[in-house]
Formats: C-alpha cells, sequence, structure tokens
C-alpha cells in the first residue's frame, strides 16, 4: 500500500499538472480564434468566455488521456534515471504488478473521461450550438464596436460609430461607406442611428436620422448629394462559423442509442473510445517509460509521443470512415483499439518471449 499511494500520488500530481498545461495551450489557440471571429463581427464579446466553458469538457476529454499518460512517461522516467525502479525491482515488484498499480489510478482517470466523454461534453456541445445560434440571429447592428473601422455586409460596406448605448440600440456620429461596383460608391453620415424590427417580415433596418448621403465615382465631381433626415437599410443576420463537424455532438448518449443512421453509431463508438484508450494507452506507456539511466530520460519520450499521436489519429480516422459508410459499424474503433492492444501486450511480455532465446544462445555458447 505504501509503494501505492507512492506511485499513484505522483502519477495524479503530475498528470494534473501535465493537463493543466496542455489545457492552457488548447484554450489560447481556441481564444486566438474566436478573437478574430468577434472582431470580424461573427461573434459578440461578451459570449466569448461563455463558449470557452462550453467547449472546455471537449478539450478535456481529449487531453486528460495525453496528460495521464504524459504523466506516466515523465514519473517513471524519473524513477528509472534514479535507481528507484532498481529499487522496488529489487524487493520483489514485477513489471506486471507495476502495472496493475498503474491501472488502479488509470480507471479513476477513464472514470473522469468518460463522465465527459458519455455526459458533460454532449451538454456542453448543446449549450455552445445555443449560443452560436443566437449569435446567428443577431443582426450585424449589434455587432458593431464604438471607435473602431469596422466591416460588415461580408466586407463590402466599411463603418465607423463614434459612441454605441449600452442596449446597441442607439448609434452616435455614424459613418457608413459603400462600394455599388467598379466607379460607384455611397457614403453616407449621420447624426444618430437606431435598429428597426419589422415582425410582418422578420427583418431588421439600419434607420439613420439627419445627415447626408453621397452617391458618385471618386475622384471626380460627379456626385449626387442628399440631405435626409430618415434613412434606412435592411439589416442581413450575421454568419457564425459552425462548431462542431456533426451534429451528433449535441446528442446525448441515450439518444445515439436509439438511433439507427450511421453518423450516431459512429459518434457512440467514439464516446466509447476516450474512455477505453486511457486503458490501452497506460498498457503502453509502462514499458515505454522504462529508460536506461546511461541513455537520458527523454530517449523514449518522443516515440511514445508518436506512438500516442498514431493511435489518436487512427482513431479519429476511424470515426470519419464509419460516418461516410467506409468502413462497417460492426468492425468501427475495433480496428484501432486491438491492434495497439496487442501491440502493448507484446511490449510487456517482449522480455519472456525473449528468454528460451536466450536461454538457447547460452546452452549453444556453453
Amino acid at each position: 500500500m505504501i509503494i501505492f499511494r507512492y506511485l499513484s500520488r505522483d502519477l495524479l500530481i503530475t498528470s494534473l499538472a501535465v493537463t493543466a498545461v496542455l489545457l492552457t495551450i488548447f484554450l489560447s489557440g481556441k481564444f486566438s480564434d474566436y478573437l478574430d471571429d468577434a472582431a470580424q463581427g461573427k461573434l459578440a464579446v461578451d459570449v466569448l468566455f461563455t463558449i470557452i466553458a462550453y467547449r472546455m469538457p471537449n478539450l478535456l476529454e481529449l487531453i486528460l488521456p495525453l496528460g495521464f499518460y504524459l504523466a506516466i512517461l515523465l514519473t517513471y522516467g524519473r524513477m528509472y534515471i534514479e535507481s528507484e525502479m532498481v529499487v522496488l525491482s529489487a524487493t520483489g515488484m514485477s513489471q506486471w504488478q507495476l502495472v496493475r498499480i498503474t491501472l488502479i489510478p488509470a480507471a479513476l482517470v477513464a472514470i473522469i473521461v468518460a463522465a465527459f466523454s458519455f455526459w458533460v461534453s454532449p451538454l456542453g456541445a448543446q449549450l455552445t450550438e445555443q449560443t452560436l445560434a443566437e449569435q446567428r440571429n443577431r443582426s450585424e447592428f449589434e455587432s458593431l464596436q464604438e471607435g473602431r473601422f469596422q466591416s460588415i455586409g461580408q466586407g463590402r460596406i466599411m463603418t465607423y460609430v463614434e459612441q454605441v448605448s449600452d442596449d446597441n440600440k442607439r448609434l452616435e456620429k455614424v459613418f457608413v461607406a459603400q462600394q455599388d461596383g467598379q466607379a460607384s460608391s455611397t457614403i453616407v453620415i449621420a447624426e444618430t442611428g437606431a435598429q428597426a424590427y419589422k415582425p410582418d417580415y422578420g427583418q431588421r433596418y439600419l434607420v439613420l436620422h439627419n445627415g447626408y448621403r453621397y452617391e458618385g465615382r471618386p475622384g471626380t465631381s460627379e456626385f449626387k448629394i442628399t440631405r435626409f433626415s430618415e434613412w434606412g437599410r435592411y439589416l442581413p443576420p450575421t454568419t457564425s462559423v459552425a462548431e462542431f463537424e456533426s451534429e451528433a455532438d449535441a446528442k446525448t448518449t441515450a439518444q445515439l442509442l436509439a438511433a439507427d443512421d450511421i453518423e450516431s453509431k459512429a459518434t457512440l463508438q467514439w464516446r466509447i473510445s476516450m474512455p477505453l484508450m486511457v486503458l490501452i494507452a497506460t498498457l503502453l506507456a509502462v514499458p515505454l517509460s522504462k529508460t536506461n539511466p546511461r541513455q537520458g530520460r527523454y530517449l523514449k519520450m518522443l516515440p511514445a509521443i508518436l506512438i500516442y499521436v498514431f493511435y489518436l489519429s487512427f482513431l479519429i480516422n476511424a470515426r470519419g470512415a464509419i460516418a461516410e459508410g467506409d468502413l462497417p459499424v460492426w468492425l468501427g474503433v475495433w480496428v484501432v483499439h486491438i491492434p495497439f492492444l496487442l501491440i502493448a501486450l507484446l511490449m510487456l511480455n517482449w522480455q519472456v518471449l525473449l528468454q528460451p532465446r536466450t536461454k538457447a544462445t547460452r546452452s549453444a555458447h556453453a
């Protein structure tokens, strides 16, 4: 029990630290993408952190298995370098006993990953879709930000607003420039602006008050100037980037079990794969962590990471092949799990398999 507590504590603490670092890296990349969408007016700034929070379970579902896998490599690699594993081996601990001890915290991590995969991530996907649907239903009026030039209308219109009210319903000092053709352009300047909604048509309009409209060809005197007390323009809804490749991601596990389409079956197998991957990756990591003190603790790190990357990539490709009908559902992701499980078992029994050959070599020399 002392050895079990020592190893489990080190594994879980290292896994938590590695997962936190990986999560920070992935979230930074996602956040920069969302900031870019917000800068283009596709997302409101006040929903950025909400979407990040909804997306976090899906990221943890992928990061936790990798974090625990790296924790085994780092923790056991350090123990081999510092000869702690030699001491444990001298006290009678075999590699299989080490595997059994390691599988206990691995089972805990697998249960957490299963909770994310089966329940929390689908809920986050549903909430993300709802938020993005609300963003798609916004008008471009609501995406305007004060004190900056902003492109709307798929880049055809340039706007500038000096001040926006707190409820995003009133604009002050509005500038709108539109290129009507290769030689013609329209510029509108107004004191105030507001949004008008026509429920009969389900359409929104930008209504400007007390301003001027300039139409003509830049660089020439062919301009038409119109003074208006009220001028309106149709506001198309914003276009938000689709967040999930598959609609099945937002379905509950119960809905996936009841569904007959291959996309739902592929998603269900993917959810089962995540906790199963934790256990198989553990069996891979234990022999890969064995390091000769003369070689250094990081010698096997790169090959081990490449093996994990191949494992995850094959799973992703298998899911896509099932959804597209290129891979039978009954074969599914098991065509990936079973070979990697066999590889792990082969690595764990490699010394046992070599013993007959070693004995035969010694007998020949004798």
